[in-house]
């Protein structure tokens, strides 16, 4: 049975980790194969303008698992190249797939983000937490450092001040800290999290497909780039937008004074 569970709510698709039992533990023998392949057939499909990322039951992710660590199995047994493979080729294939997602996403953080959880949700493009939600990179306190590139993620997301507090510590904080520090961007009673995340993702899935995925690209792309570099893409991409059909139904929609339909065309 895969870790992963997929819905679909019109143009938005939900995945949720489903291994509720144990608390969402990522990183077992399969996981990177079984995300990608739910990531690429998200890139395929223009029907999909949105991804919401969640956790079955009451925790987002607890990481990695914690028993495979102590009895050295899966991902985490073997010698030390087979471990480095082993990142390589299972966690951060999930981690890539994810990160390559070409629509906005969304991670409903609806409990425990801690260590690969923590990163995981970091790499959404936008992170709504439940009330009940906890954030932690808890890898020194198991004597291991982030195996998941957390080190590249986190500084990205809150800056080099408070993710080396977090990591150096192995502090986990709660949703309001997590809301003060820049982590998310909305705290909401946990029994809203599911309307609130999906009024959200239904507005973003609103807007124009193409211009959607390019807008996500050049914001990807400009946090590696040159300014210059950054203008030059844009002159390029808005070139293409401006002779699609949305583009005209939305300038047409605002001279009309009415909602403008998108259609991907």
């Amino acid at each position: 049975m895969s870790f992963l569970a997929i819905s679909r709510n019109g143009p938005v698709t939900t995945l949720t980790f489903d291994r509720a039992e144990s608390m969402n533990p990522l990183g077992a023998p399969g996981d990177g194969e079984a995300f990608r392949a739910a990531c690429d057939a998200i890139n395929q499909d223009l029907e999909t303008r949105c991804v919401v990322l969640t956790g079955a039951g009451r925790a987002f992710s607890a990481g990695g698992d914690i028993k495979a660590m102590r009895d050295k199995t899966g991902t985490f047994g073997g010698t030390p190249p087979a471990i480095s493979d082993g990142y390589r080729d299972n966690i951060h294939m999930m981690l890539h797939a994810l990160h390559g997602i070409r629509v906005p996403v969304i991670a409903a953080v609806n409990g425990p983000a801690i260590g690969l959880g923590c990163d995981v949700a970091c790499l959404a493009d936008i992170r709504i937490a439940s009330d009940k939600a906890k954030f932690g990179v808890t890898f020194l306190k198991l004597g291991i450092i982030p195996g998941d590139g957390g080190t590249w993620i986190l500084p990205r997301v809150i800056g080099m001040s408070r993710a080396a507090e977090l990591f150096y510590t192995g502090d986990v904080i709660d949703a309001g800290t997590a809301r003060e520090w820049g982590l998310v961007s909305r705290v909401v009673d946990h029994d809203a999290l599911v309307d609130e995340t999906m009024a959200l993702a239904t507005r973003i899935a609103e807007m124009p497909p193409h211009s959607l995925r390019q807008s996500k690209m050049l914001l990807r792309q400009g946090q590696q780039i040159t300014y210059d570099t950054a203008l030059e893409m844009a002159a390029n991409t808005q070139a293409m937008m401006h002779h699609t059909e949305d583009h005209a139904e939305g300038v047409t929609a605002l001279l009309e004074k009415r909602a403008a339909v998108f259609k991907g065309e």
